[in-house]
């Protein structure tokens, strides 16, 4: 296995668009390292780049400390899981698998030990007769990611490998390759636009928008301590709660205002905001983080109470979404699903003091977490 660098590398196009702008990444041996953002945003570009099969504009990329820039992609040591699984469909199994080493000439002994090795990983020993035609579609993932391990290359490089599948399957498959890169102390790069699956299986993860890196991390960082406001937005699922607030000051303490509601920031997180005095701020707290009166917990923090009128109750199973209206904006929060609210219950509602984060409104960017 290998590590890579990724310096200043860019992307333009002959029409002058920039698909990728100066992006800089180390990426460490053995490393599982996701590429996340919304359509569009460079990610694909980025994983193509390195693996010969779009040309870099700009920059330096090293594999195994290499450079490999105008390196063919057959001669890179890299082996690419696409979306669509790219299988031959007149080829078994085995064939599929033995294919990119046969291109290679490897001996037949070689090829038979390496294809049966990664069937009996992947749990495919069965199917190596079957045609593609004759697999489910997490079987021909499976047949695919088998494709890339038996050619034992420096780098895997996967490309929304599981977009095609069903939420059932994704979820297996999901835990399938988080259990291969163990097995394997493989270096993955992996692309993806749904941020539960970058925040189950990446060692760190990079978050793109519109060609620009935004932010590099773990993660449990990238969720706790956002760089920005699109991190924020991007990473949790319900996205982050949003409101637009003044930054104020009362009996000594900073405070922040939405509508009628006032509510009182720690004393640790006061100090960045008394420059804001006066200013309008983003307010962002995750809706595990709006606590609903009937479920008040000790050893939290809360802030002052918010009445809010709940206009969506969603039942998710042992818990359930409720969405509703609050003066100055609006909000969603969990809740059990023995909670007695419903659509239409006027409740109040106090955030986890200690879990606010606020944003600069005009550059976007953190100011507390």
């Amino acid at each position: 296995m290998a590590g890579l660098s990724l310096e200043h590398i860019g992307k333009t196009y002959p029409n002058g668009y920039e698909g990728v702008k100066d992006f800089n990444l180390e990426i460490a041996d053995k490393e599982f390292i996701i590429f996340v953002g919304p359509s569009g945003c460079g990610k694909s570009t980025t994983l193509r780049m390195v693996a010969g099969l779009e040309d870099i504009t700009s920059g330096t990329l090293k594999i195994d400390g290499r450079v490999v820039n105008d390196v063919e992609p057959k001669d890179r040591d890299i082996a690419m899981v696409f979306q669509n699984y790219a299988l031959y469909p007149h080829m078994t199994v085995y064939e599929n698998m033995a294919f990119p080493m046969r291109l290679r000439k490897a001996p037949q002994e070689e090829i038979d030990k390496m294809v049966h090795e990664a069937a009996r990983i992947l749990d495919l020993e069965k199917l190596l007769d079957r045609k593609p035609s004759a697999l489910s579609g997490g079987q021909r993932q499976r047949v695919a990611m088998g494709r890339a391990i038996a050619r034992q290359p420096k780098v895997f490089l996967m490309d929304e490998p599981l977009s095609n599948l069903d939420a059932k399957l994704r979820v297996q498959m999901r835990a399938e390759i988080s259990k291969l890169h163990d097995r394997l102390g493989a270096t993955i790069i992996y692309v993806t636009h749904d941020q539960t699956e970058a925040m189950t299986l990446g060692t760190r993860i990079v978050v793109m928008k519109d060609g620009v890196m935004q932010q590099v991390d773990t993660p449990a960082k990238l969720y706790a301590e956002p760089c920005n406001l699109f991190v924020a937005g991007f990473i949790g699922s319900p996205q982050m709660n949003f409101i637009d607030a003044t930054v104020g000051e009362a009996a000594g303490k900073v405070t922040l205002t939405f509508g009628k509601n006032t509510i009182t920031v720690p004393d640790s997180k006061a100090a960045a905001l008394k420059a804001y005095k006066g200013k309008v701020v983003v307010l962002g707290i995750r809706p595990e983080d709006v606590i609903e009166e009937h479920e008040y917990a000790e050893g939290k923090t809360l802030t002052e109470t918010i009445d809010a009128n709940v206009t969506v109750y969603e039942l998710l199973g042992s818990e359930a979404m409720i969405y509703g209206d609050v003066d100055g904006g609006s909000i969603s929060a969990h809740i059990s699903a023995t909670n007695p609210v419903r659509t239409g219950s006027r409740i109040k509602v106090a955030f986890d003091a200690d879990k606010i984060h606020v944003f600069d409104k005009q550059t976007e960017l953190a100011i507390v977490h």
